[in-house]
């Protein structure tokens, strides 16, 4: 199944969670239960604006875009990380009213059941996006994916609250789960804005990558020819590497670049969606333009 299809899923599944939602907060009176209603609306949000900018992310390289439009998944996951603190603001606005003035919860019963119900859904369908996500390396699925998972979290926690209201009797539990999970819910907004942040700023590749880089590099007789100048970067599902191949002055241009096409390849067959150039240098020369930057070493 295509990362599209899962996030199609996820449409419908915001529907119908947030059909089920809206009817036990509205049986209930739950301010808790309206908190995880609201979260379930911003989910359909945020998988319709992630499909949108995932259909984005895959059109070609044109003259406008060579590079082609990977990054445009990174503003998904902004977006979702915006919404997911609004929702949070909006739900502790109404937890610290009704913690004031603590009204009375009815037919917890079937509230809960359907809010365990919702959860199962979002539950199932965020690990089988999780492990899509990792597999095609999309940022806009994994963002919708931990939106599911903290939507299910958030869930879990009203249960134990209104479990714990039902045991008890005490009705200021309710408002003060809800700012619990605003508190939760705020937590993965914020971390959802600062990865697609450190993504549209050409954020380097992660350290295992690097690693199988360097791993690669450190293959090729190095007595011969020498790596430096490494630069690494992400846009979405591609990534990006850089860097200088010095080699005898006395090789020939196709000898040079032959060596230069084995080492793109075994690149690209270790690290997948690697994107490889190589500057072709004599030993000894080096370019004046990258020195005057900071430069990651090379094997």
């Amino acid at each position: 199944m295509q990362a599209s299809s899962y996030l199609k899923l996820s449409v419908a599944t915001a529907l119908v969670t947030i059909a089920l939602k809206t009817a036990a907060w509205w049986w209930t009176g739950s301010v808790s239960l309206a908190a995880d209603a609201l979260e379930a609306l911003v989910n359909l949000a945020g998988a319709l604006f992630a499909l949108t900018m995932l259909t984005i992310a895959a059109r070609p390289p044109d003259a406008d875009h060579p590079f082609g439009h990977h990054k445009a998944e990174y503003f998904s996951g902004g977006f979702e990380g915006v919404l997911i603190v609004a929702a949070a603001l909006g739900i502790a606005w109404g937890a610290v009213h009704r913690l004031v003035d603590p009204q009375p919860v009815e037919q917890l019963g079937l509230g809960l059941a359907l809010t365990v119900l919702s959860s199962a859904l979002n539950g199932g369908l965020a690990f089988a996006m999780l492990r899509k996500a990792r597999e095609l390396r999309s940022v806009a699925l994994e963002a919708d994916a931990r939106h599911l998972f903290t939507d299910v979290w958030t869930s879990v926690g009203v249960v134990v609250g209104l479990f714990g209201v039902i045991v008890s009797g005490w009705q200021w539990l309710d408002p003060l789960v809800a700012l619990l999970v605003a508190a939760n819910i705020l937590r993965e907004g914020v971390h959802l804005v600062w990865r697609a942040s450190a993504g549209l700023m050409d954020e380097a590749l992660d350290a295992e990558s690097l690693a199988r880089i360097r791993e690669v590099l450190a293959g090729f007789d190095q007595q011969t020819i020498r790596f430096d100048h490494l630069a690494s970067r992400s846009a979405g599902q591609r990534r990006f590497v850089d860097l200088h191949m010095h080699m005898p002055s006395a090789w020939t241009l196709g000898r040079a670049a032959a060596v230069r096409a084995e080492v793109e390849q075994a690149l690209m067959a270790a690290v997948p969606g690697l994107r490889a150039t190589i500057q072709l240098l004599p030993t000894h020369v080096e370019s004046l333009a990258v020195e005057q930057q900071p430069e990651e070493s090379a094997p």
